[in-house]
Formats: structure tokens, sequence, C-alpha cells
């Protein structure tokens, strides 16, 4: 590695060690139960245990992982391994797991590391150095992991370490490393449709082997649901039902910014505007807990329809994928295929939380220095998505720490893909303009809301503002990035085609005219 990348890892690491102090979120306590859970009980009530509300639902491997970690801990602070001990923070505790959290990110920085090579980013060079500030620095992971507190950041590493493998022809390695991802935290089945068509495209048909091909695929591939499911075969009903909670409701108590919280908002207006009334039996969608709610005038949305709308989003990105002649080729489109997979899931999916933008970010941060168009749609993505992070953070000791990290890393952004591209990333007008509109939402959140004591009438309200505003700009970003990686233009430049039609008629009768 080179010594800059070393540099931007110790930078990293320090200013997460920084953050130490910092407001945690209920997610701690989830881990400290699941640290209880997997080292004081047996292996068969893992999946049983309910005497936290936070109760296991990642798969095996994060519970095996946990286990481990509790063999640790336990030289720590053997009270933060007992059940019983609900919203146990001792300081030795918190100090404990937020070192976890850096100590495992050295898998995400050697998944980096690969990833940019796999790519053909050459060390040393203005995209590799920019490549790694956006990822080792990433503000999300940052805000999501070490303040709001999950391990996000090794399976990152473990998702770029799967695509190296892949982009390597290393295709049965590219598998299981997926699967293990997969049984680590099951939301990567967002993005497993384009590692499916890849593999189905260029190792299972592309290499005349089929049915060999195929069988060592299933193999590499279904080994590690094997080992990881394989101690709860008889309790996989109720594992599966922890894993897949669809009773949880459509929208998060904060609307993740997706096609669903445009939704909400439009049925509350519609409410108003038709001056319907409300029967307050019936749980509203800002009532601020998860829980299953019926929309008052729209059609209320079910898990079906979000399934049915999620696969056919995906459809036309995998369908170019397979479609794409050679591997040289499909490089690029497989990567914009995982961006879209996951958008698309973000976009139509069932109870998204807003943490799961992180798996369109990510992606879209490498794609930032590969190609200068793709740079322009990572900076709009950035500008709204990591924005849409701040309600995890609403702690008033994080206001200011949230706002000046995330308007350093824009700018660090927009200056590294400047010095990459030797210009200017080409925003429109239109789009600075929406841009500016996030000034208003901290003004009003801060200000307006107080002045006039709208945050006691009025308390969901500056969610609801960030949640749609930023929708608008997610939204806004998967179609233009999805008619881009479809090679469709937009807008039609029909005028600028019939001049260049014009143009070469003029350049051939010029041409017949001197002979």
């Amino acid at each position: 590695m080179s010594g800059y990348f070393l540099d931007l890892v110790a930078i990293s690491s320090a200013l997460k060690v920084l953050l130490f102090p910092a407001y945690y979120s209920t997610d701690f306590e989830v881990h400290r139960n699941w640290l209880a859970i997997t080292h004081s009980l047996p292996i068969n009530r893992w999946y049983l245990d309910a005497t936290s509300e936070w109760t296991l639902d990642y798969p095996p491997f994060f519970a095996y992982f946990e286990w481990l970690l509790s063999q640790v801990a336990k030289y720590v602070d053997p009270k933060m391994l007992i059940v019983q001990n609900l919203n146990y923070a001792s300081e030795a505790t918190v100090y404990f797991q937020r070192s976890s959290i850096i100590v495992m990110d050295l898998i995400y920085m050697l998944g980096v590391h690969s990833i940019l090579a796999a790519l053909g980013v050459v060390q040393s060079t203005q995209k590799h150095i920019a490549g790694s500030m956006l990822l080792l620095l990433n503000v999300g992971l940052i805000f999501v992991d070490h303040i709001h507190f999950q391990y996000n950041g090794f399976l990152f590493g473990i998702l770029f370490l799967s695509i190296s493998a892949m982009i390597k022809k290393r295709y049965l390695w590219s598998a299981f490393a997926f699967a293990v991802l997969l049984n680590f935290k099951h939301i990567f089945l967002y993005v497993a449709p384009a590692f499916a068509v890849y593999l189905l495209k260029f190792y299972c048909l592309g290499e005349g082997k089929f049915v060999q091909n195929t069988i060592k695929l299933l193999a590499a591939g279904l080994t590690p649901f094997v080992l990881s499911f394989g101690p709860f075969w008889q309790q996989l009903p109720q594992l599966m039902s922890r894993l897949f909670p669809f009773k949880r409701g459509l929208t998060h108590a904060y609307w993740a910014p997706n096609i669903w919280a445009l939704y909400n908002a439009a049925d509350k207006v519609a409410v108003s505007v038709l001056g319907r009334s409300r029967d307050p039996d019936v749980p509203s969608t800002t009532s601020g807990l998860v829980q299953e709610v019926q929309h008052i005038v729209l059609p209320t949305i079910t898990p079906s329809i979000t399934f049915a709308l999620t696969v056919l989003s995906m459809l036309p990105i995998l369908l170019k994928l397979f479609l794409t002649p050679t591997r040289e080729q499909a490089k690029l489109v497989f990567m914009r295929a995982i961006v879209l997979c996951a958008c698309s899931s973000f976009m139509f999916g069932w109870h998204v939380h807003e943490k799961a933008i992180l798996m369109c970010l990510l992606p879209m941060c490498l794609l930032a220095v590969i190609d200068h168009r793709d740079a322009k749609f990572a900076y709009i993505l950035a500008i709204t998505g990591y924005f849409s992070l701040f309600p995890l953070l609403f702690d008033v000791d994080l206001l200011v720490p949230r706002y000046s990290l995330y308007m350093a890393y824009v700018a660090m952004m927009y200056g590294q893909l400047e010095r990459v591209y030797k210009t200017k990333p080409s925003i429109h007008i239109l789009e600075w303009i929406y841009f500016y509109g996030f000034i208003a939402i901290p003004i009003y959140e801060h200000i307006i809301s107080r002045l006039l004591g709208l945050h006691l009438s009025l308390p969901f309200m500056p969610l609801l503002l960030t949640s749609v505003y930023c929708a608008l700009g997610v939204t806004y970003f998967y179609v233009r990035y999805y008619l881009y990686a479809m090679d469709f233009q937009w807008p039609p430049s029909f005028g600028k085609r019939r001049r260049v039609t014009q143009i070469k008629s003029s350049v051939s009768k010029r041409k017949r005219k001197v002979q």
C-alpha cells in the first residue's frame, strides 16, 4: 500500500477515536444485547430470546461475529454480557464497542485497496488519491458507524473484495465472498441480482462448461449458507420471521428519502385538500412509531406491490448487463448495475431504512473516479444522500459536527473531482438551485420553528421536510442515472443532431465542388 493510503487510514482512525465520547443511538444497545445473548445463552436460544425489544435479527454469521467479540468483551467488562442488563453502557463498554468497529474497518480498507486495483486505478495517480479519500474518509460511514453506531464498514469491505474477485475473473471466490456477506447482513440481497446475472453470463454460459461451472458455483455459493444456518435448521421459521419482519410497515419512523416518502406526503396533502378526517384509532405515518399504517386517500401499499416494483425496476439494467458482449465492457456496466439495483431496492422496497442509501453512495464513489459522467451523478447523490442521514444525529451536541463534517466532505469531493478531470463537475443551474435549497431546512429547524413555537405543535415537520426534499433529489438521481446507464440521451438533442447533419452535408458539397 502506498504511503498516502496508509496516511489516510491513520487520519480516518484518529478521527474515529475522537468520536468515542459522541452520542450513540439505540443501535449501541442493540449490539450490546447481541453480545450478551450470544455469550450467555445456548445457541438454540439466540433467535428465541426476547428479554430486550432489540432481539437478534441479523443472519447467523453476524451472531457468530458477536459471539467472537464477546470472548474479548468478558475481559473488558463482564457486566455488558448479562442479558438482563438492559441499556448498560459503562465507559469500558462504550470504548470497547467503538474500538471493535475501528478494528473491523481494516477489512474495509483492504476492500478499498483491492477494488481500486481491480478497476485499473493506478496507485499514486490523482484518481487513486481521490478514490481513496472519498472512501476512507467517507462521511456516511462516519455518521452511521462511528457516531450512530453500526458495523457497516467491514461489510462493505467484503462487498468490495467480492466485486474485485469478480472483475479479476475469480468467479468462485467472488460468489463465496458474496454469500458470506449475505450471511452477515441480508440487506445486501439488494445487489444480488447484478452478481447473479454477471456470473450467469460470463461464468456459467461464457466458458463452454455450463453444467460443470454451475455445479461449482452452487457449491461455492451455498457452502456459507450451510455453515451459517446449519445449527439453526430446526428453528428456520423463527429465524426467518426475525430476518424478514413484514409487520413493521411500509416506511420507518423517519421515512427514508424514496418514492414512499413522496407517496406518504402526497397522501397527507390529499387529506388536507379534500378535507378528509383521519380515524384516531388508525396509526399515522407521522406517529414516530414503527408500525403498520393505512393511507387515507391513496391506496395502501402492500409488501407484494413493493416487491413487484423493485424487481421490475431492476430488469432494464440487468438485461443490459446480460447483453453486454465482453468482460471489459461489462466491468463498468456491472458496477452501474450494482448501484441501480441498490437504488431500485431503496426507492421501492418495503420498510427501507435511511441508512441503506450507503449501498448507493459508496459504489458511486468508485464510479466517480472512473468516468467524468458518473462523477457528476455521484456528486448529486452525495449532496442529497449524506444530508438525508442527519436525522440519525439529532442530539444537539452533534449539530456542529454533523454540518461541519458534511460540508467538509462535499467540498473535498468537489475539489478532488476537479483535480481528477481538470474541470469543474458540470452541474446545471437548476441542480445548483436545488442544492442551495438544503440551506432552508436547517434555518427552519433551528430558527424559524423555534421562534414560532412550531417545534411543539409540529414536531415531525423537520423530519418530513428532510425526507421529502431529499426524496426529490434521490428520485432525480435515480431517473437521470438510469437513463445514462442505459445510454439514453436526456434531454434529446434533436437540434444538435440536425446541425451536425447539416454541417456534414455542407462539407460533402464543398468536396464535390473542389473535385
